[in-house]
């Protein structure tokens, strides 16, 4: 890239300065010493990093919504707390080994970027880890569920994707997202 193109990168407001204060703040924090090259080398490389590879601008979208937030934390507590119980329990279960499901949930928003925090989420949650994303309309998310052995304990699973995911658009998704996003069928949790 040559340097008439950088410029004209950061004319155009293509650069965002906040993202440039981060990207030196990391770089900083990687180099665990605070110096003026340092600091200095940091810039360069977040102002090269932001032309070369410039954010989308259309579907990485967030908004922070409080008490959505503050209802996916409580809930996703709870959730990390009742899995973990879950699975421990069925570790120390005597002469019984778990058995497991891969469970097709569709993807109710067309976000990349919430899409990414549920898969994020799910994969946090003991038990329960997403193997494959099928991009398309709609996008299917495949996750093995730990101790999904019968049809209704893969209902159940599917049941808490969608919630999960519901309360992840909810506490992060546009207006239009929220008008987008499935119909919670857990009655609201």
């Amino acid at each position: 890239m040559t340097a008439t193109r950088i410029r004209a990168v950061s004319r155009r407001g293509r650069i965002s300065p906040l993202l440039v204060v981060w990207l030196t703040a990391v770089w900083v924090a990687l180099w665990g010493t605070l110096t003026v090259a340092n600091v200095l080398t940091g810039i360069v490389v977040a102002v090269l990093l932001s032309g070369l590879l410039p954010l989308s601008s259309g579907r990485g979208r967030l908004a922070f919504r409080p008490w959505g937030l503050a209802r996916f934390v409580a809930m996703f507590v709870g959730d990390l707390v009742m899995s973990s119980l879950r699975v421990a329990w069925q570790a120390l279960w005597p002469g019984r080994l778990p058995r497991s499901s891969v469970v097709g949930v569709e993807s109710a928003t067309r976000s990349d970027v919430l899409l990414t925090l549920t898969v994020l989420a799910l994969n946090v949650m003991p038990g329960s880890i997403v193997i494959e994303i099928r991009q398309g309309r709609p996008t299917t998310l495949f996750i093995h569920a730990l101790g999904a052995d019968t049809p209704a304990s893969v209902a159940a699973a599917r049941r808490a994707v969608v919630r999960l995911e519901a309360r992840v658009v909810a506490a992060f998704g546009t207006r239009a997202e929220r008008g987008v996003s499935a119909a919670d069928p857990g009655g609201g949790s």
